[in-house]
């Protein structure tokens, strides 16, 4: 299988638990292998590790989100939030695994984490 094959899977996997293609543009003064960055990226994370079988897309998207918060990569965390969403996870389990999370990552890192969970919550709900 082909780093292409994965990519276009990654791709398709992104559209699936995002609602859209995951389209990360180019930065100022970017040189060109940074698209080979991102696609290697897509490839790797979406279209290797979560078309997988071994956990479901709601496994997977809550194991993501605990990960995310607990390195306290806010900007993935947010991403991971929506895809755990969108896979059917709801605001009440994800406050349970903050509330899991402070206990074993700490509670500024959990509290961190836990404002940008309600910022995708209020963004969610303005989308109705």
């Amino acid at each position: 299988m082909s780093s292409d094959d994965s990519y276009e899977r990654g791709l398709l996997a992104t559209e699936r638990l995002l609602g859209q293609r995951l389209d990360i543009p180019m930065g100022a003064g970017e040189p060109d292998s940074g698209r080979d960055f991102r696609k290697l990226a897509i490839a790797h994370t979406f279209g290797d590790s979560w078309v997988r079988t071994g956990l479901d897309e709601r496994g997977r998207g809550l194991v993501s989100v605990a990960i995310a918060a607990t390195l306290g990569t806010l900007g993935p965390l947010r991403g991971q939030l929506r895809i755990a969403l969108n896979s059917g996870v709801s605001p009440d389990e994800i406050v349970e695994l903050f509330i899991h999370l402070q206990a074993y990552a700490g509670a500024a890192r959990a509290f961190e984490g836990y404002q940008v969970a309600m910022e995708v919550f209020a963004e969610r709900a303005e989308r109705g």
